[in-house]
């Protein structure tokens, strides 16, 4: 892919099934960017990220790596704490990102997340000079994760050949993994008020302690929690409910109020510098392992998941 320095955002999807297949395509793409000057970051799982490294020899040390699978752990941080951050940090300049931010091991909980980030790269990016290529596996991934990265990716990468999607609507995705979110039916639950919101972080941080949080994992939480119910009072109509399970390893609380959410970019955009305010929901993205979010006419929900 050749990038005119003046041309805008661009966002493809390649489809790849070897490591030889990725090795061919990711390290020219590499440096084809460096060549052009541009500041170039690699955010792939670690077995890939080592394919790439490998590939480039000494090219490598012009290059930032992320593994993914750490700092994408969480697929709504990957906008503002990879992509947006190495971008901003490079305001100047056109930037280069290799992003693959879905592997064989996402769990279904975790799916819908990834593919609603993947569409949102679109807005988040628009109007930006910037070049973002994300890898699927098209041997390991279901059938209907390398359907979804169609819709996504304005632009498509298989076989050598690269085309136009025909089926992009990224806008579509986000609306479709807007799903309804149920609790567990064991979940306690609290409801509170504006006076309520001291009692409502006691009331988690207790029963997630006693469900096997501890340490910094258990600060996060409180942390967590004191932002969305803090939320639901000063924007979800004044009170809200919370509630807390156990669920696969992992804690689950969600908050649910009566406030709509319409930016699609909440807690994904950074905020502009010397913005007040405006940060909670973005800092949850932050310490927690997963957030899932459903929004209607008639409230939202927000739940995140913290590992034991």
């Amino acid at each position: 892919m050749t990038a005119a320095a003046d041309e805008k955002f661009l966002h493809s999807a390649l489809f790849y099934r070897t490591g030889q297949d990725y090795t061919d395509h990711m390290v020219p793409f590499v440096r084809e960017g460096l060549a052009l000057g541009e500041p170039v970051a690699v955010a792939v799982p670690g077995p890939n990220l080592e394919l790439v490294r490998a590939g480039l020899g000494t090219d490598a040390e012009d290059v930032l790596f992320l593994d993914m699978t750490d700092v994408g752990r969480n697929p709504g941080r990957i906008i503002p704490g990879v992509l947006r951050a190495f971008a901003d940090a490079h305001p100047q300049a056109r930037v280069r990102i290799v992003g693959e931010p879905v592997w064989a091991g996402r769990s279904p909980v975790e799916y819908p997340a990834c593919a609603q980030h993947e569409a949102l790269i679109n807005a988040s990016f628009e109007g930006r000079a910037a070049t973002v290529l994300c890898p699927y596996d098209a041997s390991g991934l279901d059938a209907d994760v390398l359907a979804d990265a169609r819709i996504t990716h304005p632009t498509l990468i298989a076989d050598g050949r690269e085309r136009a999607s025909e089926a992009y609507d990224w806008r579509s995705v986000v609306d479709r993994y807007n799903e309804v979110l149920v609790p567990a039916p064991d979940a306690a639950s609290f409801s509170f008020g504006s006076a309520e919101l001291p009692e409502a972080r006691h009331f988690a941080v207790g029963l997630a302690a006693r469900l096997g949080l501890g340490g910094q994992r258990l600060q996060d939480t409180e942390l967590a929690v004191a932002e969305l119910t803090t939320n639901s009072v000063v924007h979800g109509g004044g009170q809200g409910t919370l509630r807390i399970w156990a669920e696969a390893g992992q804690v689950v609380c969600e908050v649910s109020d009566g406030g709509r959410l319409i930016d699609p970019l909440a807690g994904r955009r950074p905020p502009a510098r010397g913005q007040i305010g405006g940060r909670g929901l973005m800092l949850v993205h932050y310490v927690a392992d997963l957030v899932r979010l459903h929004t209607a006419p008639d409230g939202t929900t927000v739940r995140f998941y913290v590992g034991l």
